[in-house]
């Protein structure tokens, strides 16, 4: 029988999942707006700010609801990751920050071209420092050099060998190309103008093949850097047929870019992210935190966990319509020429 801490964990996968079609694909927005170039670099910038600019805060809902659910129902796990990469995390809070700000200034400041640069290069600051510290910290979580002593709870890692080594950069990197990717696919269908679909089109391609270069160096590295990641994803015996799967669909998503298929190409990258998730949460199981620090162990009782599940279930009946109301509203017919 699973477990109610199983359940939640299932939760939690779902909304980074989730968190990442959404609010990755802001980041990625605004890393395409940093690399705004040419006679339409004003009009690319433009089409970012009209795509996001509706929904983007709410966005990171689903990180909050990633953050409360390990407070809550992993106490344990939440302390270790919280003090051996509170550095990565506080610089990815600072991302999260410096976006919104800069965001809403760019908005509402003077708008001349002196000052649109200038809130325009720290809204892209932030939307690289954040998805690379996001995908550091799950690569350090990943990589099984935070140690944590079973007796008391406490963290006998200090605070930069798990994070500051290459296997969580290259997560981190992988992690960003991935949000640059989903946005420059969402943002071909943005507009109907043909230059701009142009324009998102080869960036898509770029940050696909990008993609396909970070996710085989991050298996290399994983040897050294994660050998309980790298054992699930090599040994297990889904890992052969899934890793079929994702490649065929990530193949088949840079042909249909390629071909201007681009209704395809945002059903395929998009799924293309979502098994790639699953891919490293199933070799991740049973461990939440690697090597030693399992989901049961690190679960509160169950006295706090069923409780949560049905705290969990009357959210999503509100949560999830709201959402598809806030998207059906803001992003049902909206196109820029």
């Amino acid at each position: 029988m699973i477990g109610p801490e199983i359940w939640i964990a299932g939760v939690m996968l779902a909304s980074l999942i989730i968190y990442m079609l959404t609010g990755g694909a802001d980041f990625g927005g605004g890393i395409w707006d940093l690399f705004a170039t040419g006679p339409r670099a004003r009009e690319q910038r433009d089409l970012i700010s009209h795509a996001i600019g509706p929904i983007w805060e709410a966005n990171h809902v689903w990180l909050i609801v990633i953050i409360v659910l390990l407070f809550v129902a992993f106490p344990v796990a939440f302390a270790a990751i919280g003090t051996a990469l509170h550095i990565p995390l506080t610089f990815m809070l600072i991302g999260i920050v410096l976006r919104g700000t800069s965001f809403v200034f760019r908005t509402y400041d003077d708008q001349s071209e002196t000052t649109h640069q200038r809130w325009s290069l720290v809204f892209a600051i932030g939307s690289i420092i954040t998805p690379i510290m996001l995908g550091v910290t799950l690569g350090a979580v990943a990589s099984g050099t935070i140690r944590i002593d079973l007796d008391t709870g406490l963290v006998a890692t200090d605070f930069f060998s798990s994070w500051l080594a290459p296997f969580p950069f290259a997560i981190g990197l992988f992690t960003l190309t991935l949000c640059a990717l989903l946005a420059a696919v969402y943002l071909t269908l943005e507009t109907d103008n043909s230059e701009l679909q142009e324009d998102f089109r080869m960036r898509a391609l770029i940050a696909a093949i990008s993609v396909g270069v970070m996710a085989g160096i991050s298996f290399l590295l994983s040897a050294n850097g994660a050998p309980l990641i790298r054992s699930g994803l090599g040994n297990s015996v889904w890992s052969i047929p899934f890793h079929i799967l994702t490649g065929v669909v990530a193949i088949s998503a840079i042909c249909t870019i390629w071909m201007r298929y681009y209704r395809l190409t945002r059903i395929l990258v998009p799924l293309q992210v979502v098994l790639i998730i699953l891919g490293w949460g199933f070799a991740q199981f049973p461990n939440i935190v690697s090597p030693n620090l399992t989901f049961s162990y690190a679960a509160a009782s169950k006295s706090v966990l069923k409780p949560v599940l049905v705290v969990i279930a009357v959210g999503a009946i509100i949560l999830i319509p709201a959402f598809w109301y806030l998207y059906a509203v803001f992003k049902g017919t909206t196109k820029t020429g």
